[in-house]
C-alpha cells in the first residue's frame, strides 16, 4: 500500500454507484433520513468524500438493498490509476484540497493557486474527484523544491503545524469542516 494512493468518490461519483442524481447523496447525509452517516466521510476543503470500499459496500448496509453498479466501481479504479482500496476514513493518509493548500503555505490568495494549478507548474492533482482537484499530502511536499524553482516572490514554506495537524487528523483550519448552503443554512446554526 505504501506508495500507492486509495481509491476515493465524492458526491457524483457514489451516486453514480447507485446509478442516483448526486442530490441524493446529500439526501441520504439528511439528519431527518440519517441513511448515510457523515461521520463515514473525510472533509477536504469542505467537501465530503469516501473511500470507494464504503461507498461500494454501502447499499448492503441500509435497511433497503442498494445494488452497486460494477462497471462504475471499475471505471472509478481504471481512472484513479493504481492503487489501494480503503474502508475506513482512519485508514487514508493525509489528503488535502485548494484550502488545506493554502493553510499549508499561507498563501496570499486562492489565486495564487489557481494560476499555478492552471499552468502545470502545480503537482498534478491525485485524484479529480466532483470536480475538484485534490492532492495526497505528501505529493505536495515532495513539489516544493520545484515549486520554489520556478516562483518569483512567494517562499513556498511548509508551515510544519498545520502539516503536521494534518497527517495526525487534527487539522481545524480552512476547510476542515461542511458548511451548510442554501436557505436552511442559518438554521443549522
Amino acid at each position: 500500500m505504501h506508495g500507492l494512493k486509495p481509491y476515493l468518490v465524492g458526491h457524483q461519483e457514489f451516486a453514480a454507484l447507485y446509478g442516483v442524481e448526486p442530490q441524493q447523496i446529500g439526501q441520504w447525509l439528511a439528519p431527518s433520513r440519517r441513511i448515510l452517516d457523515p461521520a463515514t466521510a473525510i472533509v477536504v476543503s469542505g467537501v465530503r468524500y469516501w473511500p470507494l470500499g464504503f461507498a461500494a459496500r454501502f447499499g448492503t448496509t441500509t435497511a433497503r438493498f442498494r445494488q452497486v453498479h460494477v462497471r462504475v466501481r471499475e471505471r472509478l479504479i481504471a481512472e484513479q490509476g493504481k492503487g489501494w482500496v480503503a474502508d475506513l476514513g482512519d485508514e487514508l493518509p493525509a489528503i488535502v484540497g485548494q484550502q488545506e493548500v493554502m493553510e499549508l503555505f499561507h498563501l496570499p490568495s486562492q489565486g495564487t493557486l489557481a494560476t499555478r494549478i492552471a499552468s502545470g507548474t502545480f503537482p498534478t492533482e491525485d485524484w479529480l474527484l466532483s470536480g475538484s482537484p485534490l492532492w495526497l499530502l505528501e505529493t505536495v511536499i515532495e513539489a516544493v523544491p520545484a515549486l520554489r524553482e520556478s516562483a518569483r516572490s512567494l517562499p513556498w514554506e511548509v508551515d510544519e503545524a498545520v502539516a503536521n495537524a494534518l497527517r495526525s487528523g487534527a487539522y481545524n483550519g480552512p476547510g476542515s469542516v461542511v458548511l451548510t448552503r442554501g436557505r436552511h443554512a442559518r438554521k443549522s446554526l
